[in-house]
């Protein structure tokens, strides 16, 4: 028996949520959905288990994740109740029911304690840096094995289990009968969406975001191989070196032009970004320049007297990890692909 919430609806809208409550069930933004179909439609069925307060129906649904928000449905809802953002919100609180630690529902419902964790952590960088006298050299070695540990722990301790209840509410707890072999078989679609999103090109006028998003991963996935495997920072391989600079470059350019969409607000998926949008692509934008300039400072011998330089980029990196990553909108990226997967192992 599903357990009905008749306060959810206000509480969805700490997560975003805007007047849902107007809709009356015309179906236009199914109809308009080129990503809707008859067995996954969408978003009128999650704007209606909204409005009933069904968060178990919500919780054992995919459909909040196969959607990739082109913004065709908010635009024409004849009553403005902006189903598109609905579905962004739902996202949201997914993550966060998902989030065994409740940190995630915490962050995303309150900027204030967002505002406190990276001043915790970055007060708990500049305590590491006192401890070792602000000596550069061990500084930077604790930090590429930080980069290691943090990736490691990150994803065993919290990803992996959220990743779990994920499948428990979707597959495990409706008692869904998929076969073993269907996990493997649906490998692929695993891989597939997290390297391409290949779903997002069935969206009207979504083929450059879908790009940059493409670009965007490959970027940041090369980065991450190349700091983290390569020791980017204390590499001489002028290959290596090269290969990070193009790489935080490519980061540089492509967040630099999700910001200014996002200040410009002229597509309806840029109209109402929340604290936790800014913060994915503010702090992508200061990863990638805060790392092309460690490293530019390295090769012209400007960090031995400039060292606030890096640790500037340990404090950005400490952040990302410890919080946009494993509590933040990073996690969509995750969840997203596990989606897929869950939902071809389901059909």
């Amino acid at each position: 028996m599903a357990t009905i919430d008749p306060e959810f609806g206000k509480k969805l809208k700490k997560y975003g949520a805007y007047d849902f409550n107007a809709c009356y069930n015309c179906g236009t933004c199914t109809a308009i959905c080129s990503l809707s179909t008859e067995n996954d439609s969408f978003p009128r069925e999650m704007v209606r288990l909204s409005v009933l307060g069904d968060k178990d129906g919500i919780r054992s649904s995919l459909k909040p994740w196969l959607c990739y928000y082109c913004g065709e449905c908010t635009t024409n809802c004849p009553r403005t109740a902006n189903p598109g953002e609905l579905m962004m919100s739902l996202r949201r609180w997914l993550t966060s029911a998902y989030d065994w630690t409740g940190l995630s529902g915490l962050l995303y419902r309150s900027l204030f304690l967002t505002i406190s964790a990276f001043i915790l952590v970055a007060a708990a960088v500049i305590g590491f840096g006192y401890y070792k006298n602000f000596s550069l050299e061990q500084v930077m070695h604790a930090g590429h094995y930080f980069e290691m540990i943090a990736i490691a722990s990150v994803f065993t301790i919290i990803l992996l289990p959220n990743i779990v209840r994920m499948w428990w509410y979707v597959i495990g707890k409706p008692k869904v009968k998929a076969p073993v072999a269907s996990y493997f078989k649906a490998f692929d679609e695993l891989l597939v969406h997290m390297f391409t999103q290949k779903r997002a090109l069935s969206c009207d006028d979504n083929r450059f975001r879908w790009l940059e998003h493409l670009v965007l991963v490959i970027g940041y996935l090369s980065l991450l191989f190349t700091t983290v495997f390569l020791d980017w920072f204390s590499s001489s391989s002028l290959f290596v070196i090269i290969l990070g600079y193009l790489e935080s470059l490519v980061i540089f350019v492509v967040t630099v032009d999700f910001v200014w969409k996002r200040i410009k607000k002229d597509k309806e998926v840029s109209r109402h970004s929340q604290p936790s949008d800014w913060l994915f692509v503010i702090w992508l934008l200061l990863m990638g320049f805060s790392a092309f300039a460690v490293r530019l400072s390295i090769d012209t011998r400007l960090l031995d007297n400039n060292s606030w330089i890096y640790f500037v980029h340990l404090i950005i990196l400490a952040q990302w990890a410890l919080i946009i990553v494993p509590f933040g909108k990073w996690t969509h990226f995750l969840y997203r692909s596990f989606a897929m997967y869950m939902e071809k192992i389901k059909n």
